[in-house]
């Protein structure tokens, strides 16, 4: 096909149909994903949110149990922070000339929740940006050079922080990655402890929950044992709170389930209030005083978009509204609410392994299936979909069927997250869980399942032929 050669205005693309928004992807974005979308029927053109709800072009509304893989810990366009963005919208929003009246508070703000002594922020713009600087600050600060990391780890795709996620799938393809990182198991205190006792690690970056590698929790007293043996061998310890930090496990951030703090601490996701992208790593005055205190260092570590008024304001309205309706108390006891249920329902049905989590981060991991005599009229691809996307099919069942919006887990396909807004309904919560039941009952099993699930998707496939 042609390169285009007219532009699309804003006005003509919100009249364009499902059909010509799907073939947009296909033709000039991700072809693989949008053909993977496309067989889950997911491929949809959705058109507004508010709250826990998303609607597509036809008129349906979902219920969104993903929540932007935990972003949209507010629910969709929060009117706390779009009031928020009107507020600085005639203020320059990009000036590096100047100091930032939102960052600086913002800055402020987030040294008044976080544990410890973690006082002083970098803003910038993603997850990922957060752990670059991160690895970045723990090696200028110690003088040392080695990054250790846990298996099953997700830090994010940008070279460095690939460098330290745990998964050769993701990391593979991009040989050789950063020199002198290496990968301890996830949970081990024992073995991370035989790993720093030479004493010339930098630092130590671990999730408190592992989110991506299918909602995993350590064992409890892990993470003290992490700060003491990181303290103890003079290593620095990064905690990614990408995903847990801000309510989302119940406390306001998941260290505080043990009482410690890390040295260093990455924030993303959710700080933006669900609308605005933004990071930040927080660490201590003497950690930051070592690398980048005082004017030959200050600049040292810059970002063009980091600490925009736009995002910080933000940010600024995205904590409060966490603090002020007592959001984190909120997720710890709906968390609970969902554990139970779902205990029921995997006493019920044979396709559930397991369910777990904290507060809601919650992970539904599946037993993995086999596609039998419909795999092998389909040439192996739904024996590969059934043991590595079974818990896609399932979200893409609650998709079309209960209009319920889930995913899988990156590391771990077979676990759907249950990762809804933190001000999520009960109603809405006793709904998902009985459209999972229905779902799940409809399948009749682990083998019923893989085969039916595996017919909708040859069905949909073939049918598109």
């Amino acid at each position: 096909m042609d390169k285009p050669k007219t532009l699309i205005s804003i006005d003509d693309a919100l009249a364009l149909t499902a059909n010509e928004v799907v073939e947009n992807h296909k033709q000039y974005g991700n072809a693989g994903l949008t053909t993977l979308l496309s067989m889950l029927g997911l491929a949809r053109k959705m058109v507004r949110a508010e709250g826990s709800y998303i609607w597509d072009s036809d008129g349906n509304r979902y219920i969104d149990f993903l929540a932007g893989y935990g972003s949209v810990s507010l629910g969709h366009n929060h009117p706390r922070i779009i009031e928020a963005l009107n507020k600085v919208e005639t203020m320059p929003n990009i000036l590096q000339i100047s100091l930032g009246v939102m960052s600086g508070v913002l800055a402020r703000n987030i040294a008044a929740l976080a544990p410890g002594e973690l006082r002083r922020s970098f803003f910038c713009n993603s997850g990922a940006e957060a752990v670059e600087g991160a690895l970045k600050l723990a090696r200028v600060a110690s003088g040392k050079t080695q990054i250790i990391y846990a298996d099953n780890s997700f830090h994010g795709k940008s070279f460095g922080a690939l460098s330290v996620t745990g998964r050769d799938k993701y990391q593979k393809p991009f040989g050789p990655l950063l020199p002198e990182v290496k990968q301890v198991p996830f949970g081990d205190a024992e073995a991370l402890e035989a790993t720093l006792r030479n004493r010339d690690v930098a630092a130590f970056i671990v999730e408190p929950i592992q989110g991506e590698g299918g909602i995993v929790l350590p064992p409890q007293g892990y993470l003290a044992d992490v700060r003491r043996i990181c303290t103890k061998y003079d290593t620095l310890l990064i905690l990614d709170e990408i995903q847990t930090g801000l309510g989302r496990t119940g406390k306001m951030f998941a260290c505080e389930h043990e009482n410690i703090s890390p040295d260093i601490m990455c924030l993303a996701k959710s700080l933006g209030g669900g609308i605005v992208p933004i990071g930040a790593f927080i660490t201590t005055d003497a950690i930051w005083q070592k690398a980048y205190g005082g004017l030959e260092k200050c600049t040292l570590h810059t970002s063009t978009f980091g600490g925009n008024t736009r995002a910080c304001a933000a940010g600024i309205a995205a904590l409060g509204v966490v603090v002020e309706e007592k959001l984190n108390e909120a997720a710890a006891q709906k968390g609970d609410y969902i554990l139970k249920k779902l205990v029921a329902i995997k006493e019920k049905h044979g396709a559930i392994k397991e369910a777990r989590g904290k507060g809601l981060l919650i992970g539904m991991e599946f037993n993995e299936l086999s596609g039998g005599i419909l795999n092998k009229i389909s040439i192996g691809a739904v024996n590969a979909l059934s043991k590595d996307y079974f818990a896609a099919l399932v979200s893409g069942d609650l998709a079309n069927k209960h209009h319920i919006i889930t995913a899988y887990t990156l590391n771990n396909p077979n676990v759907i997250r249950l990762e809804p807004p933190l001000n999520i309904s009960y109603e809405d919560i006793d709904y998902v869980i009985s459209s999972l039941d229905e779902t799940l009952g409809r399948f009749k099993g682990i083998l019923s399942a893989a085969l039916g699930s595996a017919g909708t998707v040859i069905s949909s496939f073939f049918g598109k032929r």
